[in-house]
């Protein structure tokens, strides 16, 4: 969904684009969305996800991005992707705010390389010969720069593991609520459901790579982070096939060294359903009598991730079901019963309420 000439949109045309440019600029992925005023962005964001009724986590990836993004989104700290703009009014069935500005990526650097080079020029009479600065600068790293140990751009360790059911299933955890960024792996919990939960994703990172990891709590959007500040690590997850940025849009999907083993496969469908699934109870009614049936739902917007976790079911033995393209269900109590003991799950949120319904509530009738 493009803009249309009807609307009343601004273009940022400072460099002087000609109406092909301009087009190309709105049908850039990367350009940036600028309200006009003050607190508009907020406003459309909260509207826009009190009409389709979602969580923020869901809410987040609809708009392509991770809930540490969409929050700077609503907080206008940073300013939209266009892209993402497109997705949650595609997906509300809404036109375009009007009032905003376009802007392509990276639009302020030459203005703001303008201001730098005029600063330098008034404090200093002058930028400098280059091959001199560059001379003094080897001189210096000779001399005193490759024996400072305490150089800032020195990039910390980890413990590489071996390929093994942990790994597999922080794999899954970070496919499901995961994001990875340039210097920084992340996974986003709620702040009440999963803080047990929380404590298990923190011990298994420390185990398996020998780092701490930091925990940041949004109390206003009931959601807990769990960072991890390490580029070593970041190159790791690439390495392995792992992204940078959205899974959804980028169509993310399982490690192949995961795929190729069944035990790791089980591991990994544990860390997805453990973050991106959950555990639930139907009631129905009949003749004054309300019977109770449980289901175990797998939701996914990444194809590739959905398809692994289904077919996986399928080939040991069990029978999902698809009634959305995004979701994958389990209705068979001796399949949940199975599933339980045969995969798993670290999650007390899902175990606690799995037994409260077997103990309690096995037979059906409530």
């Amino acid at each position: 969904m493009w803009l249309k000439p009807a609307f009343f949109v601004y273009i940022i045309n400072n460099r002087g684009y000609n109406r092909g440019m301009a087009e190309r600029l709105i049908k850039n992925k990367k350009s940036r969305v600028f309200f006009l005023h003050k607190g508009e962005q907020r406003v459309f964001l909260n509207n826009v996800q009190s009409k389709l009724g979602l969580r923020l986590k869901d809410f987040s990836k609809i708009a392509g991005v991770c809930v540490r993004s969409m929050d700077d989104w609503k907080r206008e700290k940073n300013s939209m992707s266009l892209d993402g703009l497109n997705s949650l009014c595609k997906t509300a069935k809404i036109a375009l705010p009007k009032d905003i500005q376009i802007r392509e990526k990276f639009w302020y650097i030459s203005r703001a390389a303008s201001l730098g080079g005029l600063a330098t020029f008034k404090k200093h009479g002058g930028i400098g010969n280059k091959k001199y600065r560059k001379i003094k600068w080897l001189e210096w790293w000779e001399n005193k720069g490759k024996f400072n140990h305490k150089q800032y751009f020195v990039e910390k360790d980890i413990v590489i593991p071996k390929k093994n059911n942990q790994l597999a299933e922080l794999v899954g955890i970070i496919l499901g609520d995961g994001s990875i960024t340039e210097n920084q792996v992340s996974v986003t919990l709620n702040i009440i459901d999963d803080l047990s939960f929380s404590y298990y994703v923190r011990k298994l990172i420390a185990d398996l790579f020998s780092v701490k990891s930091s925990i940041y709590k949004r109390e206003k959007e009931s959601v807990l982070n769990i960072v991890v500040s390490r580029k070593k690590l970041v190159v790791f997850f690439l390495k392995m096939g792992l992204k940078i940025g959205s899974k959804v849009r980028q169509q993310t999907g399982v490690p192949e060294w995961v795929r190729e083993s069944d035990i790791f496969s089980k591991f990994c469908m544990r860390g997805l359903l453990d973050t991106d699934g959950c555990f639930y109870i139907d009631k129905h009614r009949y003749k004054d009598k309300i019977y109770l049936n449980c289901g175990i739902n797998f939701t996914n917007r990444s194809l590739p991730i959905l398809y692994f976790f289904k077919e996986n079911l399928i080939k040991f033995g069990y029978h999902p079901t698809q009634k959305t393209k995004f979701s994958i269900f389990l209705r068979r109590e001796e399949e949940i019963l199975r599933y339980f003991k045969e995969i798993g799950t670290s999650n007390p949120k899902h175990l606690n309420k799995f037994n409260r319904y077997f103990n309690n509530n096995y037979g059906g009738v409530g």
